[in-house]
């Protein structure tokens, strides 16, 4: 099993643009330091465990690895919401971001359910 091209470089676009929020979000409030650098971990691991799913060798490995994608994209969505209602980081700055983990979890969670119900 493999994702397509379109999803492998949808989830680098999404570390992509984890990396540019994370470049400016503002300095020298610890808790957005905190949770920016967990956001970049987790933002940027998307496209990792997309590259490994798509390396895998066996369809169990294949759901192992987008389950961990599901893990971080959801780390992700936590980590923006906290930025956005505790650290004063506006909406207007968070939502695009919030929307493609949205659609990120959405789309790898149908793949995964799909998958794993495959004969």
């Amino acid at each position: 099993m493999r994702l397509t091209e379109e999803l492998r470089l949808r989830c680098k676009s999404y570390a992509s643009k984890v990396i540019r929020f994370y470049a400016r979000l503002p300095k020298g409030e610890k808790a957005v330091e905190v949770l920016g650098l967990q956001l970049l971990r987790s933002g940027t691991s998307v496209a990792a465990h997309s590259r490994e799913a798509s390396r895998a060798r066996s369809p169990a490995g294949f759901c192992s690895k987008l389950d961990g994608l599901l893990q971080e994209a959801d780390e992700s969505q936590l980590g923006l919401e906290l930025l956005t209602e505790d650290c004063n980081i506006s909406d207007e700055k968070t939502a695009p971001l919030l929307q493609e983990t949205s659609e990120i979890l959405a789309v790898f969670t149908t793949i995964v359910s799909r998958s794993r119900n495959l004969p």
